[in-house]
């Protein structure tokens, strides 16, 4: 049976312990880490056979856990990226938007070679993943991504900021940024981390479009990519309702990592 070790204890911590706990995925929660003790503890609290609560990211590294999920932040993400595989555990990343980060890209590629270790990262908070990873067997032209929220989830961007944009101030849908994949997460790291998981799926976070907008009718957030190349084209709309532990968070983003950890340890394997 997979043992895992869980970075982050926040909503999709929760959703990936609950699954554990169900039975949904076959394998074992041995230690958990967040800064939040008390955030750590009610994950503990729905297994039976508690995890370990790590006081370091060292007790997750001297483990016996096979894989390392990190659902923590981007922060975290690069801090414990490569130590894991290079400690010869497999690595689930969810804050997929340190991978923007060129440098960091490819230190994370050159330890998983190095290690003979795997990197997975789930669809999250999007669909369309398998038809693009399809696609870009032939050659891909364009990938673009056009994110939607109430202004409220948009609030405290740092490219608002900077715009001196107030996002409690928009009363009508608009257009609040264009750019690249690499940009948008820089603008907004708590908005997108879907389309650097595109653009690493695809043709890359700086060729990958993305499009955000703000609409103060909006009840939730809606994502829709485009891609087109040698295949011909699709267009794939996910409208996401929140998760039942924060109202912030997707409740697709938890859902897709226990898919994830289902394919992980299911005989049976669907899709690309």
């Amino acid at each position: 049976m997979l043992k895992m070790a869980l970075i982050g204890c926040g909503s999709i911590g929760r959703i990936i312990a609950g699954a554990v706990c169900q039975g949904e995925v076959r394998a074992s929660l041995v230690m958990v880490l967040d800064r939040d003790k008390e955030a750590a503890g009610k994950v503990c609290e729905l297994l039976e056979g508690r995890p370990a609560i790590a006081g370091g990211v060292e007790e997750i590294l001297a483990s016996d856990a096979d894989m390392v999920v990190e659902a923590a932040s981007v922060e975290a993400a690069k801090e414990v990226a490569v130590p894991v595989l290079e400690s010869g555990k497999d690595l689930m990343l969810l804050s997929v938007g340190a991978l923007a980060d060129g440098a960091f890209y490819r230190r994370v590629l050159e330890a998983a070679r190095d290690s003979g270790r795997k990197v997975y990262i789930p669809s999250g908070a999007i669909g369309g993943l398998d038809a693009l990873k399809s696609a870009m067997v032939a050659q891909v032209e364009e990938v673009t991504l056009t994110t939607t929220k109430n202004p409220r989830g948009l609030a405290g961007a740092p490219y608002l900021e900077e715009q001196g944009i107030d996002a409690g101030a928009i009363t009508e849908k608009r257009v609040v940024f264009e750019g690249s994949a690499a940009e948008a997460i820089k603008g907004f790291p708590a908005n997108t981390n879907v389309a650097v998981a595109l653009g690493v799926a695809g043709i890359g976070v700086e060729r990958t479009r993305v499009r955000v907008v703000a609409d103060p009718g909006a009840t939730r957030n809606v994502h829709e990519i485009h891609v087109r190349g040698d295949f011909g084209q699709f267009t794939f709309r996910v409208e996401n309702l929140p998760s039942p532990h924060n109202p912030k968070t997707s409740y697709l983003a938890g859902l897709s990592a226990v898919a994830t950890l289902k394919r992980l340890t299911s005989p049976f394997q669907v899709g690309t």
